[in-house]
Formats: C-alpha cells, sequence, structure tokens
C-alpha cells in the first residue's frame, strides 16, 4: 500500500488528535485537569510527572530530537500499565494503536486508572523479555535516526578509506529520512540472516520520500553513504553485479548490429562459448529489448524500494548544478580543476626488467589492497597504488607506469552508455548535474542523460518514439527536475563503481554522511600477523 504525503498528513492528524483525546480521559481520572492536557508541552510534563510518575529527566529525553519518538511510546506503554494492562498483546498494540487505544483509557468506564502500581515480583524471563524490548527499541531509534555502523567491503576508496574500516555514519548531518518500507526486521538491511535473499522487510506499506531538516548540505567532498541508484531492480544470482549492466550485455549478445565496443564488452566479461550458447538459445529476428527478456529467463529478477537497496560509500564530487567534466583523470567543477583526494588511486603497470614480482610480504609492507593486484602476463602486474607506494616501488627497481584510457575512446560501460557520448572513465563530460526547479530541454540525444531520472526515480510513464519524448503520454521538448542529485566518485579511481557507470545519486538515495572510522581491520592478516588492528586508523575523522 503506497502512502502519499497527504495520505500520511492526514494519518499523522490522526494519530495527534486520538492521543489528545485520549489524553483528556486519561488527565481526567488522574485527578488532573483536563484542559491541561491542551497546553503544549505543560502536558507532556505532567503526563510524565503525575500519571506515569517519572522523574524529570524523562521530560528532558523527550525534549531531545528523533529520541523523543522513543520516549513517546515508552510513555504510552507505562501509562497502559496504569491502567492495569500488563499482558504483551495489549502493551504491544496498544503502543502502536496508540490513536485509538488511548482514547478507549480515558473514556471506557470500565478502564480504572492506578496511581501506584502494586510492587509485583517479575520472573527472570518477563524481566529479560522487557529489557530486551526496551534495548532494541531504543537501539532502532537511535540507528534510524542518529547514526549507524557500516564496514568497508571493497577497495573502491582505497586508500583513504581501507577494506575492514569501521565507519560511524551520522544521519543527522544531511537529515533523518523517513524509511520507505517501515515494517522491517530490525538490525538487518534487506535480506534476512542465513538466507541467500529472503526479504528482511514488508512493502505492505510504502511511505513517500520526506526527511528532517539537514544540518548541512551535501558538500564536494564529503564522503557520503547512499542507497546504490542502479539497485532498483537486482539479478539474485548475480548480486554484486548492475541489473542494467547485464541487460545492455545480453542485448550486445543478441544484436547482430551491436556497436564494436559493445560487443568488444561482451567479449571481455564472457566466454567465447557462452556467447555462442546465448545467440543459439535466442536465435531469431532480434527486437529492442530482446537481452531484457533473456535475463528475466535466465535469471531471479527482483526489484527493491529505495531504502532496501545495497548501501555504497562515495566521495561526492559535484553537487546539484555543477557542471563537471574530467580530462586525463583530472576533474574539473565549473571549469576549475579540483584538490584530488591525497590518497588518490590510480591503475599502473608494475614491471622489472629482471622478471621478478612484488612479493606477498612486500605488499603487506606496503599496505598494497591485494584485491587491486592482477596479472598482467608472466612478468608484469597491474597495481592500484596511490603516489606514495609508486615513489616506493621505483626506489626498488620497478618500472611503475600510468594505464589511463585516452581522450575519444568510447567505453559502453560508462554513462550513459550511448555512442553519442564517447567518454570513458578517464575522460568525461562536460556534464552539469541535475538541480531542483532546473529546467532542461529534450532531444533524441541528451534523453539518454536523464531517461533514468524522468523514468526510475521520479516516476514518470516515458516513450521515446519516432524521435520524439512523451512524458506521461504528452509530448515534451523539456523536462523540470523535481530533486537535487549528486556525483559520486571512489578515490580508487580506476577501481569503482561509481557515477561515472551509473549517474546520478538522488537525493532521496543518501543516507548519511561518515565521520570517522571507530575501528580498522586488516582481513589479509592473522591475528598473530603485526598490524592486524589498525591502531592508527581508529577514530579518525574522514576528510580529503
Amino acid at each position: 500500500m503506497n502512502i502519499s504525503v497527504p495520505a500520511l498528513i492526514v494519518i499523522l492528524i490522526v494519530a495527534f488528535v486520538g492521543w489528545q483525546i485520549g489524553l483528556w480521559g486519561i488527565f481526567k481520572k488522574a485527578g488532573l485537569a483536563p484542559w491541561k492536557s491542551l497546553i503544549p508541552l505543560y502536558n507532556i510534563w505532567l503526563w510524565t510527572r503525575e500519571v506515569i510518575h517519572k522523574k524529570w529527566w524523562w521530560f528532558a529525553l523527550f525534549l531531545i530530537p528523533y529520541l523523543g519518538i522513543f520516549m513517546f511510546l515508552y510513555m504510552v506503554w507505562e501509562t497502559i500499565h496504569h491502567f492495569k494492562h500488563d499482558g504483551y498483546l495489549a502493551l504491544i498494540l496498544g503502543t502502536l494503536f496508540f490513536p485509538f487505544y488511548m482514547p478507549y483509557l480515558g473514556f471506557a468506564p470500565k478502564e480504572t486508572y492506578v496511581a501506584e502500581l502494586p510492587d509485583v515480583q517479575k520472573s527472570s524471563a518477563r524481566s529479560w523479555i522487557d529489557a530486551l524490548i526496551f534495548a532494541v527499541a531504543a537501539a532502532y531509534i537511535i540507528r534510524a535516526c542518529w547514526f549507524e555502523l557500516y564496514t568497508i567491503p571493497t577497495s573502491s576508496m582505497e586508500s583513504s578509506l581501507m577494506v575492514g574500516d569501521f565507519l560511524s555514519v551520522s544521519k543527522l548531518s544531511y537529515g533523518v529520512r523517513v524509511p520507505n518500507t517501515p515494517i522491517a526486521m530490525p538490525f538487518v538491511h534487506n535480506k534476512l540472516p542465513l538466507t541467500s535473499h529472503a526479504k528482511s522487510y514488508s512493502e505492505i506499506i510504502k511511505l513517500p520520500y520526506l526527511r528532517s531538516k539537514a544540518l548541512k548540505p551535501v558538500d564536494r567532498n564529503d564522503v557520503v553513504v547512499f542507497n546504490y541508484p542502479d539497485g532498483d531492480t537486482v539479478v539474485l544470482e548475480r548480486q554484486a553485479e548492475s541489473y542494467y549492466a547485464i541487460v545492455r550485455e545480453f542485448e550486445a549478445m543478441l544484436n547482430p548490429n551491436a556497436t564494436p565496443a559493445d560487443k568488444q564488452n561482451v567479449i571481455y566479461r564472457y566466454a567465447p562459448e557462452t556467447i555462442a550458447m546465448y545467440q543459439q538459445k535466442y536465435a531469431g529476428a532480434y527486437y529492442n529489448g530482446k537481452g531484457r527478456d533473456a535475463v528475466w529467463k535466465e535469471y531471479h529478477v527482483i526489484a527493491r524500494p529505495v531504502d532496501k537497496r545495497e548501501n555504497y560509500v562515495k566521495r561526492c564530487i559535484a553537487v546539484a548544478g555543477d557542471e563537471l567534466k574530467i580530462v586525463d583523470k583530472q576533474v574539473y567543477i565549473n571549469g576549475k580543476a579540483v584538490k584530488n583526494p591525497k590518497r588518490i588511486q590510480y591503475s599502473y603497470l608494475v614491471s622489472n626488467p629482471t622478471g621478478l614480482q612484488l612479493s606477498a610480504k612486500k605488499r603487506k609492507a606496503l599496505n598494497v589492497n591485494e584485491e587491486d593486484v592482477q596479472a598482467y602476463d608472466q612478468y608484469n602486474s597491474v597495481y592500484r597504488l596511490n603516489e606514495e607506494q609508486c615513489d616506493k616501488i621505483r626506489k626498488m627497481g620497478f618500472t611503475v607506469q600510468v594505464l589511463e584510457d585516452k581522450a575519444g575512446d568510447y567505453d559502453p560501460a560508462i554513462f550513459p552508455h550511448s555512442p553519442a557520448y564517447n567518454w570513458n572513465k578517464d575522460n568525461f563530460g562536460p556534464l552539469v548535474i541535475p538541480a531542483k526547479g532546473m529546467t532542461v530541454p529534450l532531444n533524441d540525444k541528451n534523453i539518454a542523460l536523464y531517461e533514468q531520472i524522468i523514468r526510475q526515480y521520479e516516476n514518470n510513464k516515458l516513450v521515446v518514439k519516432e524521435g520524439k519524448i512523451y512524458i506521461n503520454d504528452k509530448e515534451a521538448k523539456s523536462y523540470t527536475f523535481k530533486m537535487n542529485y549528486y556525483f559520486m566518485m571512489g578515490d580508487n579511481r580506476h577501481n569503482s563503481a561509481d557515477s561515472r557507470f551509473w549517474g546520478f545519486v538522488p537525493e532521496d538515495h543518501i543516507v548519511g554522511r561518515a565521520s570517522f572510522v571507530w575501528l580498522s581491520v586488516d582481513k589479509y592478516k592473522t591475528w598473530s600477523d603485526k598490524g592486524k588492528i589498525r591502531w592508527n586508523r581508529m577514530f579518525k575523522r574522514i576528510k580529503m
């Protein structure tokens, strides 16, 4: 059930009115003047002190942003206790449906308020369950509204952030986002533990995008956690890959008129016998969308709501309204070269005239991530390195040569995946990042830049037919964006799946700002090795 913003406002009004009516009756039964329940904040003070008889600091906790949500529900829970209901069914359902249950308690003749609760000896099991409910609820509110802990699983941000870094991510910084799927198992993301892909959430209720006021806007060079935009659709058997990239590969395999670059990309990704097998299996006339149909027949494909898409962490390179361009690996924003992250990495061919390779021991000493090492041939390897590591390797007698894409070389894996834009990961743009309220003209060339925004992110029907563009069944020659967008890149520039590959990050996908590393563990070292725990990285602020 999709709930619109107007419907959500109605629900909140009903909740407030129901609570207020209930409080009037409860105050009366507690011996307080009912009219006092109408005075903002004073009614909360009286509810805390005179109805449920709690210390003054309960009221103080109620005033703390977002924690107040938890305190409010806990006060409802305690109020139910004062009407002599101790069963979990009454407590849980009464708390969840307080707009209806509190008026019932306040006005039902058979419901009697008790000021002093009897001193009941709880069983050990009941005490543990009560403590568990309290801890889970408090932790859930903190995790949803204040901060969350994440770990770095890949090397896309090396050497700024390293595999095995555990991050504290502030959700307050950019404003707290209301979950799209409020019915979900706490403390897990999109699948149940010990299962391959069983959902951990229900889409019975789906809320619209809402976010509280930000403490600060998303800014250039911020390290941001966000939901993977290309992850709205997922191939379960290949979850680490982009669904749209897989579809493009199948289209290239089955389309006899695919561009040479598209065909080369497929040859790089698939064995010749695999390509031949798919071409034989799906023989026949090609039509637009044949690759997509093949993917849906070959795999299990699911859709995910925004808040349940995979979490990515990258650096924000450009914000809404910026013009971005990459020339020979250097990023330019609004025509000016930007300062690169201190430990930015690129791909280098490392070779030695004697044929020697860097030993595992030397790689460890250099803090080279093993995921960033690839064999090139018998005598050479490709490493993703920062400049400091390159200097040290050169001093060992090795030749270090940067590998980069040349301007004008079209890479079909690069956004917007159109030969009309012959971009690659080292030469990209110019591209203007869409901003809320910005209007752009549309034509049969630049629609490739914006079709995902118009269709997927801003929920419009989009059809391109005979060179004309139709949005919601009306011909459109321009489009006005409804949200702000951002361009994210990894500091490991040649080993990062980022906006260069899948485009813009919408504002409703932003989760929070990575604040500091609270723990760092080197996955390539054993616990007996020196440096397994990177003590020098612990509680380190994340910056350039």
